[in-house]
């Protein structure tokens, strides 16, 4: 298996579609301005596994917050494994590109639930 790393990507919304990104997964809970669904080339809008709202609106991109909203945002995904099996399925099948509208292309969530996806995928290859 390709190094994990590899096959998770994350880009803005408002960048064009590419070749390389296989699976295209909108994961903001708002569909974002500006952004025609027909132009978007998704493969899927899952706006469950996006930060609650609450923990959106307290971390407000806020910098000095990003790595308590990390550790919380890390605490609600393993409370919502359905949502996290959907993404899981669509790394069985190749690359995946996840898809997020905020402007820091550092401190969001889609980082985030990356970390939190090639964390769970190394840990199953340890297992093996």
């Amino acid at each position: 298996m390709p190094d994990p790393a590899f096959i998770i990507r994350l880009k803005r919304i408002y960048d064009p579609p590419g070749e390389e990104d296989g699976a295209r997964v909108l994961v903001d809970r708002l569909w974002p301005r500006g952004v025609r669904k027909e132009a978007a080339g998704l493969t899927l809008w899952l706006k469950d596994i996006a930060p609650s709202s609450e923990l959106r609106e307290w971390f407000g991109h806020d910098q000095t917050r990003f790595a308590e909203f990390s550790r919380r945002y890390r605490a609600e995904l393993a409370l919502n494994q359905e949502a996290v099996g959907r993404i899981e399925d669509f790394l069985k099948l190749g690359p995946l590109t996840l898809l997020y509208a905020a402007r820091d292309p550092a401190h969001n969530h889609a980082q985030v639930l990356r970390e939190y996806l090639l964390d769970k995928l190394r840990g199953f290859q340890r297992l093996r």
